[in-house]
């Protein structure tokens, strides 16, 4: 095996591992999205994380974060809360991810 060949196989096992990472903190994130969303429109115990797991089923709709943001928006508009914004689910999306991938790099 050349040298050429060797770099080029650990390119595509650290995108293969990047990709996976970067899936599981997606799905991580939208988990705690579920868990926030829930506390908002006032579920708790199993029926928060059952809305939980449907905000993660969510994300298979689709490319892209579209799908749970319409999800969870809906949501929260069927349940009278406008007062949170999409500014708000955004910026909320943003944090988790970013504490999402966080915690997996980090090996929790």
């Amino acid at each position: 095996m050349s040298t050429f060949d060797k770099r080029e196989e650990a390119f595509e096992k650290k995108y293969a591992l990047d990709e996976e990472q970067k899936f599981k903190a997606t799905a991580r994130r939208n988990r705690k999205l579920g868990t926030w969303i829930a506390e908002q429109i006032g579920l708790s115990g199993a029926e928060a994380e059952a809305y939980a797991k449907s905000v993660v089923a969510a994300d298979f709709e689709e490319a892209g974060d579209d799908d749970v943001f319409r999800k969870v928006r809906g949501d929260l508009d069927a349940k009278g809360k406008q007062s949170i914004s999409d500014a708000d689910i955004r910026a909320k999306m943003s944090a988790l991810l970013a504490e999402a991938a966080a915690e997996i790099k980090a090996g929790k």
